[in-house]
């Protein structure tokens, strides 16, 4: 079934903005091949969760913004995510257009790319072709389709062979002003033994009817290690749909680190494949569920090697009359022999308004594994309340005391500190 919707742009329009960003002609046909299928595909299917009536394509795909000069030009929601002297590696992406960019040279010297989509794709286009939505195809579903036709920016990470890199590489996406769009593309690809850490941040400013539409895609070769991490912290105004997929070879790990504390409603799909023999990943997610938000949160790991392992951790809490579906899914296929798979999904919520789920999925098509899942969906303790009110303590402060507990293992886990505190602060935002 699709959604007739009117659009607010056309191919003319697209075109347009990928001729001005000199990309070559296999990434526009690509473009419009996606727009024509937008129009036929349906929905995603999502657990306990109706998107028909969200903002889905409603807004102008490329507003332009003007590049700056300096760091100290970039708009306060920005600048207060981000120390910029602490951020070696880093590019700012504002609507359609990358506002700023500081990119070391050293980075060149050992055949890095870090780059933004555009220069890319002009300065190493056949090197994104090779990856370009290969983990997630375009035709999935509508909103892959949607975004394949209209990113408007993104980020390109390449590492070589044997080269490992101990500073993390870092953007921030900001989505601003009314019917704005943000749909930046993440392509990371890690060869064999290389190291990489990734680090980014979504926020927004003023603006009504505001859409992210964000895909991550990540190849990790044969004993590489890849982080990446994400918190978005996007306002009430923010429909939020992301996707994020990884495909690991023999020997190689990839950890997921999400902070999902927007405002507004949200959907997220995190996707590990362990291709390869002795592939591994974690995933941990901390989010919190505010006002009447809506959030379905998808971690899924497709175990197709032997010897594979993953580890997933999900922490919700939810106020007021939020909705938030936790999903996790442990697929282990046939022949994935020694593989062991764990997750565990854990809601805690403050209102008799507020609803959780958490819906552990294991399908184990092999015998010689390991599988193992956990989930709650529990209210705050009165008496741990009562035990902090009794120490002079207000509830509302109690509350937010035990939410942060309840949240600060996952967080204590992630193993940049920078990130570690961006979270902290986003936290701390959202509580009040």
């Amino acid at each position: 079934m699709s959604v007739e919707t009117q659009l607010r742009f056309d191919r003319e329009a697209i075109s347009q903005f990928s001729k001005a960003n000199q990309e070559p002609e296999w990434f526009l046909q690509k473009r419009l091949t996606a727009l024509d299928s937008f129009a036929e595909l349906a929905l995603p299917k999502l657990e306990k969760t109706k998107i028909d009536n969200w903002n889905i394509d409603q807004f102008q795909p490329f507003q332009q913004e003007q590049e700056l000069s300096t760091a100290d030009q970039l708009d306060e929601v920005v600048k207060a995510e981000i120390d910029l002297t602490a951020a070696k590696s880093l590019l700012v992406q504002k609507n359609a257009s990358i506002v700023y960019r500081s990119i070391p040279e050293e980075l060149a010297k050992q055949g890095v790319i870090f780059a933004d989509l555009a220069t890319a794709l002009r300065e190493h286009g056949d090197l994104v072709q090779k990856y370009w939505m290969q983990a997630v195809a375009f035709d999935e579903h509508k909103l892959t389709a949607l975004h394949a036709a209209v990113v408007n920016g993104g980020v390109f990470v390449y590492v070589p062979k044997n080269v490992e890199l101990e500073a993390p590489l870092q953007a921030v996406f900001e989505v601003a002003g009314d019917a704005s769009l943000l749909c930046p593309h993440v392509l990371i690809v890690a060869e064999a033994n290389s190291k990489v850490a990734y680090v980014d941040t979504f926020v927004s400013a003023e603006g009504q009817s505001l859409v992210s539409n964000s895909i991550v895609e990540v190849f990790v070769g044969n004993g590489a290690s890849v982080q990446v991490a994400s918190v978005r912290s996007l306002s009430t105004e923010v429909h939020d749909y992301a996707f994020r997929r990884a495909i690991v070879e023999r020997d190689g790990k990839m950890e997921w680190i999400l902070g999902e504390i927007n405002d507004g409603n949200t959907v997220a799909n995190n996707t590990t494949i362990l291709k390869g023999v002795a592939s591994q990943t974690e995933t941990k997610t901390v989010s919190v569920g505010t006002g009447a938000q809506r959030q379905n949160l998808t971690s899924q790991v497709q175990h197709i090697g032997t010897y594979t392992e993953s580890n997933m951790v999900s922490k919700a809490v939810m106020t007021g009359e939020a909705v938030t579906i936790l999903n996790g899914i442990t697929k282990i296929e046939k022949g994935a022999e020694k593989s062991d798979g764990e997750q565990a999904e854990n809601i805690l919520m403050l209102s008799e308004k507020a609803r959780g789920d958490a819906n552990p999925i294991l399908l184990i098509d092999e015998d010689d594994v390991k599988a193992g899942h956990a989930a709650s969906v529990g209210r705050v303790s009165e008496e741990s309340i009562y035990y902090l009110m009794s120490r002079g303590i207000s509830r509302q402060e109690a509350e937010r005391l035990i939410i942060l507990g309840f949240l600060e293992p996952v967080v204590a886990e992630i193993p940049i500190e920078e990130v570690q505190n961006r979270l902290r602060q986003a936290l701390e935002r959202k509580l009040g």
